[in-house]
């Protein structure tokens, strides 16, 4: 009985020491264990004089499962206040995310350990519900940390596509694990309404600047597109001097924008394909528009080239590069 009582105290002092989410899966194993010695334990120590025995191991039992119970509750808040300062600079899947995802994943591979855990203490909720609210609170804590990271960028362009990115993540992970069983329709519907909304906040805030300088707004009174005049106007009263400096502003503005956003990176190749063309369906239209109806203003020879840059087919071209994470080459680069 000796080696017994020392193997239980082994049990007790790792029930015991400094919880970390780390020992969660030991503490579940221990407890899986002692769960199913029960009926083995109270044939072997019967009787009075086995009975601190018998109390050791039922006792280890509750302990290691109230042990667990805290850990996920640590788990919880670590998630939450994790204060990583380190930014993903490309705006991709942050590794909190990824590690997060991993964990819950696991957690699910011990559904039944775990049920069978909520029940050791007697609560209301069935164990399926309280399983469901564990997962539930630790990916709140989750998103509520991703908010808080976010902000550290600069560019509020790049802070919508990194909660985009690591939501999505989420959403797409739930998706094909058990965790879909537990959190339900609702809460991925709910989270693919988010990555929505945060993919068009992106294509608002990166390009309603450049977009503007391709409106007719502020160039045409009569909003006619008019025949070009002697003097550079057209029948409109449009400048070419006007459209020539919307032509480099516009110019400018793309190039600075390849430049950035090839640098950040949408993993998902789907999520990504779909960006890039939610971003074309606004960009192209607008842009044949204009130089449709003003490129004829520009003149001809060396200007043409300097001010109408770039065909549609260019721009879609390039588009198709935004999101690989890449070091760029400027978009006006000669290698290019």
């Amino acid at each position: 009985m000796g080696s017994v009582a020392l193997l239980l105290s082994f049990g007790d002092a790792i029930a015991k020491s400094k919880r970390s989410p780390e020992k969660l899966f030991v503490l579940l194993d221990m407890y899986e264990i002692m769960r199913e010695l029960h009926s083995e334990i109270e044939e072997l120590f019967r009787g009075k004089a086995c009975h601190e025995i018998r109390e050791s191991a039922f006792g280890l039992t509750k302990r290691l499962a109230q042990t667990a119970q805290e850990t996920f509750s640590d788990f919880e808040e670590a998630v939450e206040k994790d204060a990583t300062k380190t930014a993903v600079s490309d705006g991709t899947v942050h590794p909190l995310t990824s590690y997060v995802i991993n964990y819950v994943k696991f957690l699910f591979d011990y559904q039944s350990t775990l049920k069978q855990l909520f029940q050791e203490f007697e609560s209301r909720e069935d164990s399926n519900s309280q399983l469901a609210s564990v997962t539930m609170r630790i990916m709140q804590a989750l998103q509520t940390n991703l908010d808080g990271k976010s902000k550290q960028y600069r560019d509020p362009a790049l802070t919508h596509l990194f909660l985009m990115n690591n939501i999505h993540y989420m959403v797409r992970s739930v998706r094909k694990s058990e965790a879909k069983d537990l959190l339900g329709d609702d809460w991925v519907q709910r989270h693919r309404r988010i990555v929505q909304q945060h993919a068009n906040q992106y294509k608002r805030i990166a390009w309603a600047k450049i977009l503007q300088s391709l409106s007719i707004q502020g160039l045409t009174s009569s909003g006619g597109s008019g025949s070009v005049g002697a003097d550079g106007q057209n029948s409109s009263g449009v400048s070419r001097a006007v459209v020539k400096e919307r032509l480099r502003i516009f110019n400018a503005q793309f190039e600075e924008l390849h430049q950035k956003q090839t640098q950040w990176t949408v993993p998902d190749s789907e999520l990504r394909e779909s960006l890039r063309l939610a971003v074309a369906e606004v960009l192209l239209p607008a842009y044949r528009s204009f130089i449709k109806r003003f490129g004829l203003l520009v003149d001809n020879g060396k200007s043409l080239q300097k001010y109408i840059r770039y065909t549609a087919e260019d721009l879609e071209h390039m588009l198709g590069e935004f999101f690989e994470g890449k070091v760029a080459i400027p978009a006006n680069d000669p290698r290019r």
